[in-house]
C-alpha cells in the first residue's frame, strides 16, 4: 500500500466518487444557454483593431456596440463573410463569422482609402 501512485494507476470504484462532470449546456424550453447568448452578442476586436482604435482615439459606448452587433447580425443573415461596417465617421472591417473587428478607422484616416476583400457593407444608423 506504500507504493507510489503513477499516472494511469488511479481507478475509481463505485458510482458515487464525488467527481462530477462539467454541467452540460442545456436548452430548457427553448431558452438559449449562457454561451449561446455570449456567442451571439459579443463583438471581438483583433489586436490590430485595438491598436488602431487607440491610435485614432476611437471608443464605443455599450449602446453603440449593440448597434454594431445588430449590423453584424444583418450581414450574417445575408451570408456575408467580410463586411465594411460604417458607423458615423468610423469604418470597420469585420469578419462576420467570427464577429471580429479586424481594423477600424476614423473619418480622417478613411479618405483616399480603397477597401478590398470585402463582400458587403452595412451602414449603421
Amino acid at each position: 500500500m506504500n507504493e507510489p501512485m503513477k499516472i494511469g494507476h488511479l481507478r475509481l470504484s463505485g458510482a458515487n466518487t464525488g467527481i462530477r462532470k462539467p454541467a452540460q449546456q442545456e436548452n430548457v424550453q427553448g431558452i438559449p444557454s449562457f454561451k449561446e447568448v455570449l456567442d451571439r452578442n459579443i463583438i471581438k476586436f483583433s489586436h490590430h483593431a485595438e491598436l488602431r482604435m487607440e491610435q485614432r482615439g476611437i471608443t464605443f459606448k455599450p449602446e453603440t456596440l449593440s448597434k454594431i452587433g445588430h449590423a453584424i447580425d444583418q450581414a450574417a443573415a445575408k451570408g456575408a463573410k467580410d463586411s465594411l461596417v460604417l458607423y458615423g465617421d468610423i469604418a470597420m472591417i469585420v469578419n462576420v463569422p467570427s464577429r471580429t473587428v479586424v481594423t477600424a478607422m476614423d473619418g480622417k484616416s478613411m479618405h483616399g482609402n480603397v477597401f478590398t476583400q470585402i463582400d458587403s457593407a452595412v451602414v449603421v444608423s
